[in-house]
């Protein structure tokens, strides 16, 4: 069964991918893999932009994302006639020919991937670039143009114990569709901060920071900046944070991981 990787932790946001899936699907037909991608309004790989945090904390994240290839497909229970069909090595193909007028394909995909081809009365999506790999092409185009090795692709053999070492997860795994395409680093919540001391108006280096939730307890160390941050946390979940340092009053705060939290300059005295 064919995988990809998505490494957020490598992604810079260069658009490469996306670029090269433009590149080899728009004028192109493919049939049968894919009748030719528009111009414009659809994007088989999209490089998302999320904005997290608030300011003066703020981080984006590049997030590809592609179809996820599931293993349980919801496309192909709603079509019709044999116009979704999943392939021995696990790439899900949308025939575009048995396809035509049945929009219900497009509605189905929950990760909202597949697009609909108003010119053609089609649905389209990522195939990743199978008409390629039965020609003996090692990777689809996204991955071959990746600078940062942010995407990587084989199978999923091969890959597994990279996934498990890695702790890659699937998108949203409520929806149950058993996705092949798998994250490292999803952006989840952080709490951060910046220690000052009141004494001398000057960033706390060194201080000692301990996170207490989720049935765990972890102790950092601020940097030069007096800034901490732990990153990675689950949602709507509550935590502690205490801040303690030798000669100081320490401070206890009470969070709760609805968003990301920055808890601002807090200064000991």
């Amino acid at each position: 069964m064919k995988a990809i990787i998505v490494d957020i932790t490598r992604c810079n946001g260069c658009f490469n991918c996306q670029i090269a899936c433009k590149d080899e699907h728009v004028d192109n037909d493919w049939a049968p893999y894919a009748k030719p991608q528009p111009d414009t309004g659809q994007f088989w790989m999209h490089v998302a932009n999320v904005e997290r945090g608030q300011y003066p904390k703020v981080k984006i994240a590049y997030i590809p994302k592609l179809c996820m290839q599931c293993q349980d497909p919801s496309c192909l229970k709603v079509a019709r006639g044999g116009a979704v069909y999943r392939r021995e090595d696990g790439i899900v193909i949308i025939d575009p020919e048995k396809s035509k007028g049945q929009k219900q394909i497009v509605e189905a995909c929950p990760y909202g991937c597949i697009y609909w081809n108003e010119e053609l009365d089609i649905p389209q999506k990522c195939t990743f670039c199978a008409h390629l790999l039965d020609q003996g092409w090692e990777k689809p185009r996204c991955v071959e143009a990746c600078p940062t090795d942010a995407l990587i692709f084989g199978e999923y053999d091969e890959l597994k114990d990279f996934i498990m070492d890695k702790k890659a997860e699937v998108m949203q795994p409520e929806f149950g569709l058993k996705p092949s395409v798998y994250y490292i680093g999803l952006p989840k919540r952080f709490v951060a901060g910046t220690v000052l001391f009141g004494d001398k108006d000057e960033c706390a280096e060194n201080v000692s920071v301990t996170l207490i939730g989720q049935g765990t307890e972890q102790t950092i160390k601020t940097n030069n900046y007096g800034d901490f941050e732990f990153e990675g946390l689950e949602p709507e979940q509550e935590f502690s944070v205490k801040i303690e340092h030798p000669g100081y009053a320490p401070k206890v705060f009470n969070v709760q991981t609805k968003g990301d939290v920055y808890l601002g300059e807090i200064i000991l005295t």
